[in-house]
């Protein structure tokens, strides 16, 4: 009697079936995260910028949303964007949740918030 060497057809069938829905999820996923990196490298990126030190709130709110839509970020609207002054700094926040379709009716859900302080007056 012959031993079996290799899968058989339902085995390569289901191992298909798992790489593929992994690959799903992760087109749908991987480009939110890469959103959230240009989100991430702009608020860095804010707090040695001397264009904005000094500036009023308003001024910071439309110089991120003009740089997020340069970096083709969508998903972050001046609702989210949150600045407060604590003594001498604004301690701005950007806070959102990105949803999507994966499969059917599974969605997904991200939550991402990041801070940066900048400079007042």
């Amino acid at each position: 009697m012959k031993k079996q060497k290799g899968l058989t057809l339902i085995s390569w069938l289901a191992i298909i079936a798992v790489v593929l829905f992994n690959a799903i999820i992760a087109m749908n996923v991987v480009p939110v995260y890469l959103n959230d990196h240009s989100v991430k490298s702009l608020m860095e990126a804010l707090e040695t910028d001397s264009s904005v030190r000094g500036a009023t709130p308003k001024k910071i709110k439309d110089t991120i949303t003009k740089r997020l839509r340069v970096n083709n970020v969508y998903s972050v609207t001046k609702d989210n964007i949150d600045i407060k002054k604590i003594k001498n700094d604004y301690v701005i926040t950007i806070e959102y949740e990105p949803r999507g379709k994966l499969v059917g009716s599974l969605d997904y859900i991200v939550t991402f918030k990041h801070e940066a302080r900048v400079a007042a007056r």
